[in-house]
């Protein structure tokens, strides 16, 4: 497990594995409708605001991302784009265009299960999350339940071959 920005403890708490729950929730559902298994989950105070599976099959729509689609809906919620004081729990490292979304939403805590070395944005490929010249730069946690969601991405694509 790795962290950015001083604030996590070594160790994961259960409300880092309760957001992961509701995160992982939805991969499964995206799966079920022939979406790559990945979900997202935005929660403020222990209370989940917004949870969405990747829908690019669904909707036929390439920015359907589990995390743009939980920003959208978090954001609605709030009645405002700034989502301050949430954690996104995501089941793979965000990509380019999801960071740039969480920048741009201001949410201050990202926590991603598994990393994505061909599109990750959060320290795999790129690190939009931690890019300096940015005026937002959340708090990482990478790891939380990652096993799990990898092995939930690899049976997917291992199906579809």
């Amino acid at each position: 497990m790795e962290s950015r920005g001083g604030k996590f403890p070594e160790q994961v708490d259960a409300g880092h594995e309760h957001g992961m729950d509701l995160a992982l929730a939805e991969a499964r559902r995206a799966e079920e409708h022939g979406d790559v298994p990945i979900g997202a989950a935005i929660v403020r105070d222990g209370d989940l605001l917004a949870a969405a599976g990747n829908e690019r099959e669904l909707r036929r729509d390439p920015t359907a991302h589990a995390e743009v689609l939980a920003i959208r809906a978090a954001a609605a919620a709030l009645g405002g784009w700034r989502l301050a004081d949430t954690t996104l729990y995501v089941t793979l490292e965000p990509c380019a265009m999801c960071a740039g979304a969480i920048v741009l939403a201001r949410i201050p805590t990202v926590v991603f299960a598994a990393p994505d070395p061909k599109a990750g944005a959060a320290g795999s490929v790129l690190d939009v999350l931690a890019e300096p010249a940015l005026n937002h730069r959340p708090h990482v946690l990478a790891g939380v339940r990652g096993a799990e969601a990898a092995t939930l991405l690899r049976e997917f694509f291992a199906a579809r071959r």
